[in-house]
């Protein structure tokens, strides 16, 4: 007897938007992955993305956007990216208009908090994946160790952010300070 498998459902950037749970996937290659973060990293995504949109109230220069589908890789314009915070600079939609599908121009600032199924290899990709868009500061935010690596484009190496210091926005996100320690729980 002879087994046929059927060909793997490859989606579309399209389906991403019409399948009811959607938004838990990123598309790689046509393949649905699934975004599951742990609690831990939920709360420190929402802090940090709280504190951008705080600072965003007195200081209007663009959107914190959480989780928004970003459609912007021209090696493979079929991918589908959500990091787990962005922020985009005022002037660069077009029309001004946050769009009901995917953003297809790459986010000024992506964040990614890295999750206890993160793999190490994984989060490095994406970091390479944004810089290539033109992602002009990507933060990495590590709750397991308290720990964010901050990278630019044509900076060989991360800078590495203990608790004790600050996230800087620099020329992205000018003015914005936030004491990484307040973006992490309590230790236990």
């Amino acid at each position: 007897m002879t087994t046929i498998r059927a060909p793997e459902k490859l989606y579309t950037p399209e389906d991403l938007l019409r399948i009811p749970d959607g938004d838990r996937y990123e598309l790689v290659d046509g393949r649905l992955v699934e975004r599951g973060m742990g609690a831990k990293s939920e709360w420190v995504a929402g802090q940090l993305g709280h504190r951008i949109r705080g600072f965003l109230e007195t200081n209007p220069i663009g959107w914190e956007m959480a989780q928004s589908s970003y459609q912007c890789f021209p090696d493979a314009p079929e991918k589908v990216r959500k990091p787990d915070a962005s922020f985009l600079r005022l002037g660069r939609l077009p029309g001004e208009s946050i769009p009901d599908g995917h953003i297809r121009i790459p986010p000024d600032l992506a964040i990614e908090v890295v999750s206890p199924n993160d793999l190490f290899s994984e989060v490095e990709a994406k970091v390479d994946e944004y810089l290539a868009a033109g992602v002009r500061l990507v933060w990495v935010i590590d709750p397991a160790v308290r720990t964010a690596h901050v990278y630019r484009p044509g900076t060989p190496d991360a800078l590495r952010l203990d608790e004790n210091q600050e996230l800087d926005g620099g020329d992205v996100l000018p003015g914005f300070l936030c004491p990484l320690r307040e973006v992490f729980p309590p230790p236990a």
